[in-house]
């Protein structure tokens, strides 16, 4: 579901968690007023684009309550590398690790891309240490394109991409979770 300014405790509790961002090359969301201005950033592409990205919440309980939000992700136009593009996204508590929930949001997160917003291609930035992402990204289909030197002070990121082409040929069916650890 689209985020909601309800989702902001959940939101800051995922994006300040040292171990969900282990592998994050930037410093952690220290303050729930940056968390808000992300969020507000998050709405406002919902407002002008009709998309972005999601909270995800327990299918037995999805109403917008701060425990059942596991995770945010989806796809939304942004700059990599100076090129604007649709950029895949996905972050998740640690208790939803290794049972595919990344890869069912990133196949509902593609499928929508490419069929609805019949977009040419999508990327994803990950660092090149977060073996579970990498992992998870070439599992739907994504192939490492490039790397870019995008902080400052630490190692090159690397670009995965596909295009409508591929994802257009590559089976539909949910891959095996990437396993916790991996």
């Amino acid at each position: 579901r689209a985020p909601q300014p309800s989702d902001l405790e959940a939101m800051f509790e995922l994006l300040a968690d040292p171990v969900v961002n282990r592998f994050s090359p930037c410093a952690l969301i220290a303050t729930r007023e940056a968390t808000a201005a992300l969020l507000e950033d998050w709405l406002d592409h919902w407002k002008t684009e009709g998309f972005g990205y999601w909270a995800i919440t327990c299918r037995e309980q999805p109403e917008a309550v701060t425990n059942n939000v596991v995770g945010f992700g989806g796809v939304m136009r942004r700059s990599v590398d100076g090129v604007s593009n649709l950029y895949l996204y996905f972050r998740f508590r640690p208790q939803a690790w290794g049972i595919g929930l990344a890869s069912e949001m990133a196949l509902a997160a593609l499928t929508m891309a490419f069929d609805k917003l019949h977009e040419q291609r999508v990327l994803a930035v990950v660092t090149s240490a977060n073996t579970p992402s990498r992992k998870t990204l070439e599992r739907i289909g994504l192939l490492l394109k490039s790397s870019i030197a995008d902080v400052p002070g630490q190692p090159p990121s690397l670009v995965y991409e596909i295009t409508a082409d591929r994802f257009a040929v590559l089976p539909k069916t949910q891959p095996a979770p990437t396993p916790f650890g991996a």
